[in-house]
């Protein structure tokens, strides 16, 4: 059986890729940070699938915690088969609210944290001699732009230059792709001010924010070997934009 390790697997678009890796028949490692019972909901709702559900509470931008990530799973499990970089954060304020703080809080999350588990599991991986990498990013790194999350603009194009560097390193082995992700219906957009989000849908083609779902399948699909030529790419999918 194959094992996934999903990096904030245990909610939003976390949890609906978890969902899919479940249904078919991997090996769930899931990192949270610090919402527990969202974790502990998240394992009940799978439990009913064949594989085994392992929750791990972590900080990924923490090197001595991702090294004892992967010390745990290679004791459990046979093979690390494909890692999927999800944990991300967004701090929306002003510019001069921004903070130098704010700003490093979310490089280590959305830009450090890939680099370690790309790293040290990536390393694992190229020895077992197979693996794929897939880091969620974010149509934010390329020409989606707001004042208001520059610093999450930036960790994107970070991930983005992130991940075909890893694609370099790891030929041919590793196959490491990115998910540029346009609009999503999450927890984190639901208390979006209504004019904003009724601007926002008017930009997309088909008119309407992504279901985690559809991303999710998305993610799988570069997972899977009909996806096997498919190396160093940024794959965008935002609905289409309005040109």
């Amino acid at each position: 059986m194959k094992t996934v390790i999903i990096t904030g697997g245990t909610k939003g678009l976390g949890k609906a890729i978890a969902k899919v890796f479940a249904l078919h028949n991997y090996n769930l490692v899931l990192t949270y940070l610090h919402d527990e019972k969202s974790a502990l909901q998240t394992k009940k709702e799978l439990e009913h699938f064949n594989g085994e559900i392992v929750l791990v509470k972590s900080d990924v931008s923490d090197e001595q915690k991702v090294i004892k990530l992967l010390d745990n799973i290679k004791c459990q499990f046979e093979s690390i088969d494909v890692l999927i970089n999800n944990a991300g954060i967004a701090i929306d304020t002003t510019l001069e609210d921004k903070t130098v703080d704010n700003f490093k809080t979310i490089l280590n999350t959305n830009l450090i944290g890939p680099f370690l588990t790309s790293k040290y599991i990536g390393q694992f991986m190229f020895k077992q001699g197979f693996g794929k990498i897939i880091n969620i990013s974010s149509t934010n790194s390329i020409d989606t732009y707001y004042q208001e999350s520059l610093d999450y603009d930036a960790s994107k194009a970070g991930l983005n230059s992130l991940t075909l560097n890893f694609a370099n390193i790891y030929a041919p082995i590793i196959n490491v792709n990115a998910v540029a992700c346009g609009w999503i219906n999450t927890e984190m957009n639901k208390n979006m001010a209504h004019e904003f989000k009724d601007k926002e849908i008017s930009k997309i083609l088909l008119n309407r924010f992504a279901e985690p779902s559809e991303i999710a399948n998305v993610v799988y699909f570069l997972a899977t070997d009909e996806a096997s030529y498919i190396n160093g790419s940024i794959i965008r999918v935002d609905g289409g934009v309005r040109r």
